[in-house]
């Protein structure tokens, strides 16, 4: 048990993160708490884990994700502050987009400071996340009214490096088309390291004809403890064997069951086609349903498109936690849309990610801003909701030029077979003579 793991928001990519590692990784020990009310594990979690993890020699690095109070576990657990602690950044509380009725509460971002200063590490899953924590930190201390603290950005940013969000890719090549298929299997092979490893290989099993989905995002992508993070750059696809039917019996409302009465629903409606070449586009929103997400301004475009008579289907994906802007059977019932809602007890596809939705054939469609330019090309890019909108009206209009899209940005430096290396190592140390 020479690495300890402590996840205080057990849950989406916070989940998918420390999960991959205590597989992949020997002589590891991982302690959680539900991925239940965030803003109570960001305050409470240290406490609760310096009662609950039991002394240990053993211990030798401590790996923890910026929800965790890393200054107050290392104060209640001076055994645990001895260890090498590394933080990984899913979100930082410094830029985290608040609701417009809420003010910024400065404990969280106050908290995350003080855990980098605690730190030995500090890992970051994207530049813009790094960059974004860093340069507001002084404006942020500004808040404080007198006696405030210098210099904290030139301390903290020695310590500061990039490692993506890993994705360890699974094989969907049963609901791909053929051409699409063999692109992945091209832009996923590891140059220098004797092709894909095992976890990212994409068997040939049959062929499709087509791939209906288009990727729609949101205008942020980012959040605490979120399931998805920008943190999301990864929360992976679900294995085949956790793909399931869609329901209207499970736990429905009668609103949802008279939208969904006698339907069936398969991946494959989504990740393949038929031969029908005059089959609608398809949409796929695969964030969570959550303010930071923005999903009101994904259907105001939506909207505006079945204003002017196009045609489309539209699959919102993704979890959905307490915090809910509105209900999206409610935008559908006025806006007379195809929507397949997914919940946890209805469609399990949980195709959270962004890369992941582009692994299963999809088009991205993303912000300029935030970390999307440094992961899509520009092609994929748009300024404005106006662009956005003239973009998906080409679409409707010619659905067959996504399908017959390859991708043309890179995936390999996101997936678990190009990063383990650098986990492995980060994670890693030679004993210390004072433990």
């Amino acid at each position: 048990m020479s690495l300890l793991i402590i996840e205080a928001f057990y849950g989406g990519s916070h989940k998918q993160l420390v999960d991959l590692l205590q597989e992949e990784l020997e002589d590891c020990v991982l302690y959680t708490l539900p991925a239940k009310k965030w803003h109570w594990r960001a305050r409470t979690s240290a406490l609760y884990f310096s009662q609950n993890i039991p002394i240990s020699e053993q211990y030798r690095v401590l790996f923890a994700s910026s929800v965790l109070n890393l200054t107050e576990l290392a104060a209640l657990r001076p055994d645990l502050g001895k260890l090498k602690k590394i933080l990984y950044f899913h979100e930082n509380q410094l830029v985290y987009p608040v609701k417009k009725c809420q003010e910024r509460d400065f404990q969280y971002g106050y908290n995350q400071i003080l855990s980098c200063l605690v730190a030995d590490v500090v890992v970051f899953n994207s530049v813009f996340n790094m960059e974004s924590f860093l340069t507001s930190i002084g404006k942020f201390m500004k808040l404080i009214p007198d006696h405030r603290p210098k210099d904290l950005e030139s301390i903290i940013r020695p310590k500061c490096q990039v490692i993506y969000f890993p994705i360890r890719f699974p094989d969907v090549s049963r609901f791909m088309p053929k051409h699409k298929t063999a692109h992945l299997q091209k832009i996923l092979s590891l140059k220098g390291n004797g092709g894909a490893a095992p976890s990212m290989a994409l068997p040939f099993q049959q062929e499709q004809k087509g791939s209906e989905i288009l990727l729609k995002n949101s205008d942020s992508e980012s959040g605490p403890g979120n399931a998805a993070p920008q943190e999301n750059l990864g929360s992976s696809l679900t294995q085949d064997s956790d793909w399931r039917t869609c329901s209207p019996s499970d736990n429905s409302s009668s609103h949802r069951q008279e939208n969904t009465q006698n339907m069936t629903f398969y991946p494959c409606d989504i990740l393949g086609g038929t031969d029908d070449p005059q089959r609608p586009l398809h949409i796929v929103w695969s964030h969570r349903w959550e303010h930071d997400k923005d999903p009101e301004s994904f259907f105001k475009v939506l909207m505006h498109l079945k204003d002017l008579g196009l045609n489309f289907h539209v699959s919102v994906l993704g979890e959905t936690f307490t915090d809910v802007p509105d209900d999206p059977l409610r935008v559908e019932g006025r806006a007379n849309l195809s929507t397949v809602f997914s919940q946890e007890n209805r469609i399990k596809l949980c195709l959270v990610g962004m890369l992941e939705a582009v692994y299963c054939g999809c088009y991205p469609l993303c912000p300029k801003d935030l970390v999307y330019p440094e992961i899509f090309p520009a092609e994929y890019l748009y300024s404005t909701p106006e662009q956005l909108s003239k973009r998906l009206q080409n679409f409707c209009k010619r659905p067959d030029i996504v399908r017959k899209h390859l991708y043309k940005g890179e995936m390999t430096p996101f997936s678990w077979a190009a990063l383990h290396g650098k986990f492995r190592s980060l994670l890693t140390t030679e004993p210390r003579e004072d433990l």
